[in-house]
């Protein structure tokens, strides 16, 4: 798996240019059946990939905080929402709540997440690939499949079955 992600930027990088092409035509004109075939991709992908045995995600990139998510953590830590925010949390550029750093303050040396139960929901929704209206979420995306193999493969099976659109 340490060769999958360390060449998994190279890989993005290459197709780079082609997906961001695939994805603008995509927007313009999404196939009908476009979330259901996300949805069967995303299926048949995390039944071949496991997470536990990667984590690049949480090693990389730190998600965003909603208030909810600080609500949910903040209680499960018996803590005060501000009392986890100063804790664990900063604001970012555009204002958003993200960890002080990476990778997560929450991951352990096994690639298990302490807070699993209560993650926030960028977590529990990474890579979004079997999101409805997924074609909305190119940017995104774009930037997914440099660091999750499985979101990767999901991309790359998507653009045979969709064909040039």
């Amino acid at each position: 798996m340490e060769k999958t992600i360390t060449e998994l930027p190279v890989k993005a990088k290459e197709k780079h240019t082609k997906n961001k092409k695939f994805f603008a035509k995509l927007k313009k004109k999404p196939p009908k059946n476009l979330d259901y075939l996300m949805q069967e991709l995303h299926k048949e992908e995390f039944q071949r990939t496991d997470c536990l045995t990667c984590a690049n995600c949480c090693k990389t990139t730190g998600p965003l905080f909603t208030n909810a998510d600080i609500e949910r953590i903040a209680k499960h830590f018996r803590l005060k929402p501000q009392k986890f925010i100063d804790t664990y949390l900063h604001l970012d550029e555009e204002n958003d709540y993200v960890l002080q750093g990476v990778p997560c303050t929450f991951l352990g040396t096994d690639n298990y997440c302490s807070i699993y139960d209560v993650r926030p929901k960028a977590c529990r929704e990474f890579p979004h690939t079997n999101r409805k209206k997924f074609q909305q979420i190119s940017n995104l995306t774009l930037k997914n499949v440099a660091i999750c193999p499985a979101a990767f493969n999901i991309v790359e099976e998507m653009k045979k079955r969709v064909g040039g659109i």
